[in-house]
C-alpha cells in the first residue's frame, strides 16, 4: 500500500546543455545529498519538487504506476536526449515488504548531470492545480524552493575545487542490533537449517552504528567513496549512502543488462598473494555454488519479460580495492512493456542478497535476523520519464537518520560448509568501505 497525501500535479521540466565544466559532488546538499555516480557519469539533485512514498509487497509496482501518472502529466522540454536527461526521480526501496521503513522516489528541483564529456542541467517546477494520487509533497512552494536550490548551487561553486570539511569528526562504529556473537550464532543456526534442507543458501547480515557530529558534511564520505571505488555506483538517496558494485538492472531503449556478484574473498598482501586469492576464489566449489544460485535467480526473473537472455557459462573475478568477487554479466532485450521499476520488482530480491529458494530464504531471514534491514540490499537508483533507468543493489552502504545516527550493513551468503568465523571476517571486509569513508 502507498502512503498518500495530496495534492501534487503537473511537473514542468526544462533540460539544457551547459558549457560550464564543474565538479558536481560539491553542488550536493551537505546534509541531504542526492547523488548517483560511477566513472565519468554523475547526477546530483538539489531540493525536492516531488516526493512519493510506498510500502508493502507491491511497493515497486505501485511506484511504477504512480510514476507513469506523474510522467504522463508532466510538460518536458529536453534538448539533451541522453539517459537521465529530462524528468528523473532518484529512488530507494526497502529490502523487505514487512519493513517499517518507507520506500521513496524523489524528484529534485535541480539536477546537474554529466555523461562522459556532455554536461547538462535540468530544472523542475511543481504546480498544484490538480491532484495525482499517492503524491506526498505539495508543490505550492516550488518557485521559492527552486530559487533557493539554485542559490545553494551557486554558493557551492566557490568550493568546487573540493569538498569543504574543516570540522569533520571521524565516526567510530560499534555493534548494532546484531552483535558479532549474535551473528556467529545466527550463521550456525542458518547452517543447521541448510543441513535440514530447509534452504540451499541464505544471506545473513549484521549492522554497526555510529554518530555524526552536528555539523557533519555528508559530501565528505561520498567523496571518499567516489574516489576509492570509482567503478562502483556511488549513491545517496534520502539518507541512504554507499558505493555498490552490483548492478541490479539497467534499461535503455529496450536493452537490459545486469551484473551478478556472489562469492567473495579478501585481496592478497602482495601481487603474488593477490593472484592466488583470485584463483582460489574462482576454483572454490562453495563460492561457485553460491554464485550459480544468484545468476540463476536473475535469469529466471528476467525471462518472463525479456528475450535473448544471455550470461556467460563461467564467472569472472572482479577486483575491488578491498576484495575479490565472482561476477557474471547478463544481457537481454525487453519483450514486453516493462519499465525499470517493473523489472526491479521482478528481480528483487535476488539470491545474492536473500538466498535460494528465495521465498524460503526470506522466511528464514525474518526468523533469524534480529533487525529491520530497511533499504539495505534493496534497489537504489533512478528512473526517467519513459521508465528507463539504472538500479543497483544497495550494498556497502549506511543509512543516516535525522538525528545523525549512521547504521551500516554487511551480509554473507551462507551455504553448506559455511564457517561462522570466516563469515564474520567477510562482513568486516564488506563494512570497510563505509567505515573508512566515515572515518
Amino acid at each position: 500500500m502507498i502512503a498518500t497525501r495530496t495534492p501534487v500535479t503537473t511537473l514542468t521540466v526544462e533540460t539544457t546543455f551547459t558549457d560550464e565544466t564543474i565538479r558536481l559532488l560539491p553542488l550536493a546538499d551537505p546534509r541531504q545529498p542526492l547523488v548517483w555516480a560511477r566513472g565519468d557519469d554523475a547526477f546530483v539533485g538539489v531540493g525536492c519538487a516531488l516526493r512519493l512514498e510506498f510500502t508493502g509487497p507491491d511497493r515497486m509496482l505501485d511506484a511504477g504506476r504512480a510514476w507513469a501518472e506523474v510522467a504522463h502529466a508532466a510538460t518536458i522540454n529536453d534538448e539533451v536526449g541522453l539517459p537521465g536527461s529530462g524528468l528523473i526521480a532518484f529512488g530507494s526501496f526497502t529490502f523487505s515488504a514487512l519493513s517499517g521503513v518507507t520506500s521513496v522516489l524523489i524528484v529534485p528541483h535541480v539536477v546537474y548531470a554529466r555523461r562522459g564529456d556532455r554536461q547538462w542541467v535540468t530544472r523542475i517546477r511543481a504546480t498544484g492545480d490538480g491532484s495525482i494520487e499517492d503524491a506526498t509533497r505539495d508543490g505550492a512552494a516550488a518557485e521559492p524552493e527552486l530559487q533557493a536550490a539554485e542559490g545553494a548551487v551557486t554558493a557551492s561553486r566557490i568550493a568546487s575545487a573540493g569538498i569543504p570539511d574543516p570540522s569533520w569528526a571521524p565516526v567510530t562504529f560499534r555493534s548494532g542490533v546484531m552483535t558479532e556473537r549474535m551473528f556467529s550464532d545466527t550463521v550456525r543456526a542458518a547452517t543447521r537449517s541448510i543441513q535440514r534442507a530447509a534452504v540451499e543458501k541464505v544471506v545473513i547480515a549484521r549492522d554497526v552504528v555510529g554518530e555524526l557530529s552536528a555539523a557533519a558534511d555528508l559530501r565528505h564520505p561520498l567523496a571518499s567513496l567516489r574516489s576509492d571505488y570509482p567503478d562502483c555506483w556511488t549513491f545517496a538517496v534520502d539518507g541512504l549512502m554507499g558505493a555498490s558494485p552490483e548492478t541490479l538492472v539497467r534499461v535503455h531503449r529496450g536493452a537490459v543488462d545486469a551484473r551478478v556478484l556472489a562469492g567473495t574473498t579478501a585481496r592478497g598482501a602482495d601481487a603474488t598473494a593477490d593472484e592466488e586469492q583470485a584463483r582460489a576464489l574462482a576454483a572454490s566449489a562453495k563460492e561457485r555454488d553460491e554464485h550459480d544460485f544468484a545468476v540463476q535467480s536473475v535469469l529466471d526473473a528476467l525471462r518472463p519479460h525479456c528475450a535473448d537472455v544471455t550470461a556467460s557459462d563461467t564467472p569472472f573475478t572482479l577486483q575491488l580495492p578491498n576484495l575479490w568477487h565472482l561476477a557474471t554479466d547478463v544481457q537481454a532485450s525487453l519483450s514486453d512493456r516493462s519499465t525499470s521499476l517493473d523489472l526491479i520488482h521482478a528481480l528483487h530480491p535476488t539470491a545474492a542478497v536473500a538466498g535460494t529458494p528465495t521465498p524460503d530464504a526470506i522466511r528464514l531471514i525474518e526468523e533469524l535476523e534480529s533487525f529491520d534491514r530497511g533499504r539495505y540490499a534493496g534497489p537504489v537508483g533512478w528512473v526517467g520519464a519513459d521508465g528507463d533507468g539504472e538500479w543497483a543493489i544497495a550494498l556497502r552502504c549506511a543509512q543516516v537518520d535525522e538525528a545523525g545516527q549512521v547504521r551500516a550493513y554487511a551480509g554473507c551468503g551462507i551455504v553448506a560448509g559455511s564457517n561462522d568465523r570466516r563469515e564474520l571476517a567477510e562482513t568486516a571486509m564488506k563494512l570497510r568501505p563505509i567505515v573508512d569513508a566515515f572515518g
